[in-house]
């Protein structure tokens, strides 16, 4: 089974609350139920993130700890 396309967006480097706006105005541009994948190095991302998806109504699908970071994988909401 192949693999489901994302979008992967990079927002290492940025902090708090730069991560969440630019993911909110990214959003804005894709289809429902889209995926996208956000790297960030910001470590206030494991808090703000999932709070972003729990308001906007998109569904965190993972939340992974990498190095110097986190990747964040989101579906937009229907």
């Amino acid at each position: 089974m192949p693999q489901e396309k994302k979008i992967v967006y990079d927002l290492r480097g940025l902090k708090c609350p730069l991560p969440v706006l630019k993911t909110r105005k990214r959003m804005e541009t894709l289809a429902p139920g889209a995926l996208i994948e956000i790297e960030t190095t910001d470590p206030l991302a494991v808090i703000d993130i999932p709070h972003f998806c729990n308001e906007d109504g998109h569904r965190l699908e993972e939340a992974t700890p990498v190095e110097g970071g986190h990747r964040f994988l989101i579906r937009k909401k229907a």
